[in-house]
């Protein structure tokens, strides 16, 4: 299987436990965290992948995608490897929810494959880890 995970994380480490609990190391998909700060350093990935972001912007759709997420998708080299995009939200954010994820689909012309609440529950795991073993399989 060839793909990977990127994923950007906050503070609160939500998306942090949620690509945990997926345990793509043990399907082979590896993972790779979009840096929190800037100082940081920039991430570089060379192979196709998967991005899961998290919403921000507390229902301003405009402030949805994380500043570290465009930061990434902005180098050209990073753009050309993504395949599809999974978006985590709040479903109180009515219209908002996993906004971030409908706005990267779209800007980078990728498939939105899922969205989930907050951390996910077990059944968004399963089908997140499912899900992306046969996306990767068809790739």
């Amino acid at each position: 299987m060839t793909g990977a995970v990127v994923y950007f994380s906050s503070a609160s480490e939500n998306t942090t436990r949620f690509v945990e609990s997926c345990r793509f190391d043990e399907l082979g998909i590896a993972t790779y965290r979009i840096p929190l700060r800037t100082g940081d350093g920039p991430l570089a990935v060379r192979e196709p992948y998967v991005l899961i972001v998290p919403t921000y912007g507390g229902g301003v759709v405009a402030k949805a995608v994380p500043p570290q997420v465009k930061r990434f998708l902005n180098d050209p080299d990073n753009r050309e490897w993504i395949r599809g995009v999974i978006a985590s939200g709040n479903t109180n954010f009515g219209e908002a929810y996993a906004a971030a994820g409908r706005i990267v689909s779209a800007k980078c012309k990728v498939p939105l494959l899922f969205t989930f609440e907050l951390m996910g529950t077990p059944e968004d795991v399963r089908k997140t880890r499912e899900g992306l073993a046969r996306f990767f399989t068809q790739q």
